[in-house]
């Protein structure tokens, strides 16, 4: 008896159709899907792979957006938990994240501890929200010898990052986003910046102005700073 393997797999930004052939081969071969699930209920990963995978078996995992590690890490046990039941069912289990797993994403702690364990994993990338929304601002990240910054922007730390040299990639804004848009014009940055919101998915807004923003804005909103 061999035990099954673990797949993280990104399906892109938002858009449909761009989820990566090797992704969409992955979720075809698995006999499981691992679909994150927020509290109210959405399943953004799934609702882009959903026309492409018929009678999967799918495994709900409830990720609260929290900053208390401690809770965050109970939760991923118990994730792992049921995911390792499958594994050991001989299952191929995919767990789909947004954009990309090894980007801001709950599945690389769940592939730390289910690899901790002893089972097998593997990685399959995907487009990545900042590389979706730059294609949407049609404008270059980084160009010549221009660095790429990518900052978390719900955490403090990230003013200190506004100061680097190149393009700033702010993620992860959520609640703060009047905050962040109000540390950008106090840098100096506000005329620079740009933010799309969902990018790829239903009701996607683009935009160029961000005073034009409030404070309703989705938790899928990237910023680009040039």
């Amino acid at each position: 008896m061999s035990n099954g393997k673990l797949y993280g797999v990104g399906v892109g930004p938002g858009d449909k159709e761009l989820i990566t052939v090797k992704a969409l081969k992955v979720l075809n071969k698995v006999e499981v899907i691992a679909v994150p699930l927020m509290k109210s209920g959405i399943r953004t990963a799934f609702n882009i792979i959903e026309d492409y995978v018929n009678d999967k078996k799918i495994i709900n995992c409830v990720t609260p957006m929290s900053k208390d590690f401690d809770k965050l890490h109970k939760n991923y046990e118990k994730i792992s938990d049921m995911i390792e039941a499958e594994l050991k069912n001989e299952n191929d289990v995919a767990f789909i994240t947004i954009g990309d797993p090894t980007v801001y994403s709950t599945y690389i702690q769940i592939n730390s501890i289910i690899s901790e364990r002893g089972y097998e994993t593997e990685i399959i990338p995907g487009i990545t929200s900042f590389c979706g929304a730059a294609a949407k601002l049609n404008i270059p990240l980084c160009d010549r010898d221009e660095p790429l910054v990518i900052l978390p922007a719900s955490y403090s730390e990230f003013k200190d990052g506004l100061d680097i040299k190149g393009t700033k990639v702010l993620m992860k804004a959520n609640k703060d986003i009047l905050k962040v848009r109000e540390t950008l014009r106090e840098k100096g940055l506000i005329n620079k910046s740009y933010m799309v919101e969902r990018c790829g998915m239903e009701n996607e807004k683009i935009y160029r102005n961000l005073d034009e923003i409030d404070e309703k804005t989705s938790y899928f909103s990237i910023i680009i700073v040039k």
